[in-house]
């Protein structure tokens, strides 16, 4: 942190003093002194906007550095399937996924997972594995929100997971954290994996999304895989965890599914080779005749995904969020 004595705060003064100082001038310029001398208007912006630029210079985080940094952590052969960068996707997606259109509270920023009442939400068991890891950074440069660190986490790893150059995204930062606990969403917003289409269409529609847009985020699932000491499930949903496609839509369609026998909670695993699963919440995508539609679409056309999902994906992160 910053001390009163530290020499950038001194120069980050002298900034806010200026700049307040060329703004009065700007505003006060008289019509008259415009017509007859143009030139002072620009000289007195160019000052306030050399000023205000400094000013955003020394006060915003870093946060073309954070995202290189981000980028260098995401692989480890000896995590899951050797990336972090799906398990960091599903931070930033469970985090802004409380949002409700209805009371505008929850979303991306305030980051109330960092107290036991969001952590402690059974949707976001194994999540601390992703908050840990990016912790360092945290440290590292302090000017940075959790809630916007976490969101460009997410970001980030989707563009280093996915080859195809429709995903276009664009990270917008300046989210504030919540002061306390008592600040953060209510308990239990996010998609509960066991239930069906109407449970789906409740979450979702509270989150302002339509029916192609709750397809289209579902397609996140091409990435990861379930751990039976986070979520209960097991199994990855693709043959690739660690590339984003429309691997994810094929696989429902092009193989068979067929309810796993194990001890575990109910899900579905694949007949060919019995390696992958889908959830009920996954295979209600190819049930319910208005989320199939989509799905198909999808599962024909990659490009179209991306797209649609890319849209969806900035929604989501944006959703009650206004820098």
């Amino acid at each position: 942190a910053f001390r009163a004595t530290d020499p950038m705060l001194s120069r980050l003064a002298k900034f806010r003093k200026s700049f307040s100082a060329a703004f009065k001038e700007a505003k006060g310029l008289r019509p008259k002194m415009v017509k007859n001398d143009p030139m002072m208007v620009v000289g007195a912006l160019a000052a306030a906007g050399g000023a205000y630029g400094a000013y955003v210079y020394f006060t915003q985080p870093d946060y073309a550095a954070i995202k290189k940094d981000i980028a260098e952590i995401l692989d480890d052969f000896d995590y899951d399937d050797g990336s972090y960068g799906p398990v960091l996707v599903r931070l930033a997606w469970h985090n802004a996924g409380t949002y409700s259109s209805f009371d505008k509270t929850g979303g991306s920023a305030g980051a109330a997972m960092r107290w036991s009442a969001e952590a402690g939400d059974p949707a976001n068991a194994g999540l601390d594995v992703a908050r840990g890891l990016l912790e360092p950074l945290k440290a590292k440069y302090p000017k940075v929100s959790y809630s916007d660190l976490w969101t460009l986490a997410g970001y980030t790893a989707l563009e280093q997971m996915c080859p195809n150059e429709n995903l276009k995204i664009k990270f917008v930062g300046g989210r504030k954290d919540y002061v306390e606990a008592k600040e953060g969403p209510v308990q239990g917003r996010l998609p509960d994996a066991a239930r069906g289409p109407d449970h789906l269409r409740a979450v979702f529609y509270r989150m302002g999304f339509n029916d192609r847009e709750i397809v289209a985020l579902s397609g996140a699932h091409a990435l990861g895989r379930c751990h039976t000491d986070r979520s209960g499930f097991k199994g990855p949903w693709t043959y690739g965890p660690t590339t984003l496609s429309n691997e994810y839509f094929k696989l429902l369609f092009s193989e068979k599914w067929v309810p796993k026998k194990w001890n575990g909670p109910f899900q579905y695993e694949n007949t060919s080779d019995k390696t992958l699963m889908m959830l009920p919440t996954d295979l209600c995508l190819i049930e319910d005749p208005d989320f199939k539609k989509v799905a198909l679409e999808y599962s024909k056309d990659e490009d179209v995904f991306m797209k649609d999902f890319s849209a969806a994906w900035d929604k989501l992160q944006n959703n009650g969020f206004t820098c």
